[in-house]
């Protein structure tokens, strides 16, 4: 199987084993496989995601957001890989069962622009928890802020 198609398997069986998010859905969210091992997301600016600066700049809420989001969706993306072979019952589980932890940001500069896209990596695995290291950029490839965070395990 090609690293791709197994990344697009991945993510078919993450979208079938939890429910979408009502915010994922209202913020616009979309989940895109980069390559077998890694994948990002992406957000289209709309009107109400600007902030107060009137410089027509994401709202900071929402790139705290996308940073959170992102963090916790590569931390299950290595559990579904980790736990394949596992029964469906545990896999679904474990991915209930994850949650924040600690989150911290790094806003760089405003949010400007029209798409943007925040990746992530997991740093270290451990038991109980997972961290991670995230990044959100704008479609000139600007980095927005960055962020670390702790997601537990279930």
């Amino acid at each position: 199987m090609s690293g791709m198609s197994e990344a697009n398997e991945i993510l078919a069986k993450a979208t079938s084993l939890t429910k979408i998010p009502p915010f994922f859905e209202f913020l616009g969210i979309m989940v895109e496989p980069l390559d077998s091992d890694s994948l990002c997301i992406k957000l289209a600016m709309r009107n109400e995601l600007r902030g107060y600066s009137g410089d027509g700049a994401l709202h900071g809420g929402v790139i705290s957001a996308m940073i959170d989001i992102i963090g916790g969706i590569v931390v299950a993306w290595n559990l579904l890989k980790d736990t394949k072979e596992k029964p469906m019952q545990e896999q679904i589980k474990r991915l209930q069962n994850m949650s924040t932890v600690d989150l911290r940001i790094d806003y760089l500069q405003p949010g400007k622009g029209e798409m943007f896209t925040a990746t992530a990596s997991v740093l270290r695995t451990g038991k109980k928890l997972a961290v991670t290291r995230m990044e959100l950029y704008n479609d000139e490839q600007c980095l927005i802020a960055v962020g670390t965070g702790t997601y537990t395990l279930g």
